[in-house]
């Protein structure tokens, strides 16, 4: 609710010649300022900023303004990673990517064609854009067991023994505990990582060949179907994209990404309720 008290505060209007000028701000300036000559401006002031402010902030369609803004701010930052994500990767891996968002765009545009209601076009649009986006989580996933970094399994094991060693040491406070335990799970999950390489690599070139067909599958229905239907695609992955060791030095790109993903499947589903 703050933000929307605060939005409605430093809401502005277009003014000629001057441009975007904040009306609440301004108004509240003014009142102060008449305050040293008659105090009773003050009461005055703080009286219209108390009506004006809230009705404004609890209107809902102010509301879903305020959200539109922060999701448009929100994207513009998300777009910059994804693609710092993408240029990440091998000419082939990209070609492979752009492949599957034609074919994700060529179903939509069936369905335009179709005539399809707004809000089937929009949920497939969301459901197509998630599995895009899964996608190249395990592309990059893929990039990262190809190209390991420096680090050996010899190196991590001594790593962990050096950990374990410590831990055993009573004279650790708590919270250096806690930190080095977390540490050591890490550490313990890139090792399992790279035990697994193979299989790895195996289970994502299949869950990859998987998506490839699902959407094939989904434009020939798109194509063949006179009636436009919502596009299911839940799909449950062979390889485990959820322990992070497995996106190296990209791991935080990748949850930030998969939180705001998050939130704007929540709005989508917001406004069409």
């Amino acid at each position: 609710m703050w933000r929307y008290l605060k939005s409605a505060f430093l809401v502005s209007v277009e003014v000629p010649s001057l441009g975007r000028v904040p009306v609440n701000v301004l108004a509240a300036t003014a009142f102060g300022i008449l305050g040293f000559a008659q105090p009773a401006f003050w009461l005055l002031g703080l009286a219209v900023e108390a009506t004006v402010v809230p009705a404004l902030a609890f209107n809902p369609r102010f509301q879903k303004v305020v959200e539109a803004q922060a999701l448009e701010v929100s994207q513009g930052s998300d777009d910059e990673k994804r693609q710092a994500l993408i240029r990440l990767l091998e000419n082939d891996a990209q070609q492979r990517l752009w492949a599957l968002v034609k074919k994700c765009s060529q179903v939509l545009d069936v369905y335009r064609s179709q005539q399809a209601e707004g809000y089937i076009i929009e949920s497939n649009e969301q459901a197509l854009k998630n599995l895009e986006w899964v996608y190249l989580k395990l592309l990059v996933a893929r990039h990262h067991l190809l190209n390991p970094t420096s680090e050996t399994e010899e190196s991590l094991s001594k790593k962990i023994h050096v950990l374990e060693s410590d831990l055993q040491r009573e004279e650790e406070t708590e919270s250096l505990r806690q930190s080095k335990t977390a540490t050591l799970n890490i550490l313990k999950k890139r090792l399992t990582t790279m035990h697994r390489k193979q299989q790895n690599l195996e289970e994502i070139e299949s869950d990859l060949t998987r998506i490839d067909n699902q959407v094939d599958l989904i434009l020939e229905n798109a194509t063949v179907q006179g009636k436009p239907q919502t596009i299911s695609t839940d799909i449950e992955l062979a390889s485990d994209l959820l322990g992070g060791s497995i996106f190296g030095e990209d791991e935080t790109a990748i949850n930030a990404l998969e939180q705001s993903y998050g939130s704007h499947k929540s709005l989508a589903q917001k406004e069409q309720a």
